[in-house]
């Protein structure tokens, strides 16, 4: 029996924090801000946007499947780390909305040509992939890219309206 309510009792547990965890509201940006850069910390999967050197706004995120360490070659399922720009805006993409991110810069195709491999390139902030919308924050439970940064549809959206292309981003371990 005891074993019985410890059982019922997580599983009850997981379902309640699953709920709360998707459904906690989401409070937007206020529009009078101007976005100065975006900072990502990838040990602790978070998008920060920063206005004024103050943090404005925290999205958890979800990153490329091996999590650790900088992006070396294309295919290698790591989001890069180091100094960027947002060089583009896709309203059609296949994973809702996107951000472009200007890798490779100089430094990882060098070290790319050092271990002879290509360094790759496609490294977006973006939605869930079309139609699976649904999945929300549920999404943020393992890292799942091959190596961009993911966020709800609704997170992207309100990204994709405040930041300007020419935007500074650093990705830091």
């Amino acid at each position: 029996m005891k074993i019985k309510r410890i059982i019922l009792t997580l599983i009850f547990g997981l379902i309640g924090y699953g709920l709360f965890f998707y459904f906690t509201p989401f409070k937007p940006i206020d529009k009078s801000v101007s976005i100065d850069k975006i900072e990502v910390i990838k040990h602790k999967r978070i998008l920060n946007l920063i206005s004024n050197n103050q943090i404005v706004k925290s999205y958890r995120i979800s990153l490329g499947r091996v999590p650790k360490g900088r992006k070396e070659y294309e295919g290698d399922k790591k989001t890069p780390e180091g100094l960027y720009l947002i060089n583009e805006k896709n309203p059609n993409s296949g994973y809702h909305k996107n951000l472009g991110i200007s890798y490779p810069n100089e430094f990882d195709k060098k070290n790319a040509e050092l271990i002879g491999k290509n360094p790759g390139g496609l490294i977006k902030i973006h939605g869930i992939r079309n139609g699976l919308g649904w999945i929300g924050r549920f999404h943020l439970l393992f890292d799942w890219t091959s190596g961009c940064m993911a966020m709800t549809n609704k997170e992207i959206d309100e990204l994709y309206e405040n930041i300007k292309i020419g935007t500074p981003i650093e990705i830091k371990p």
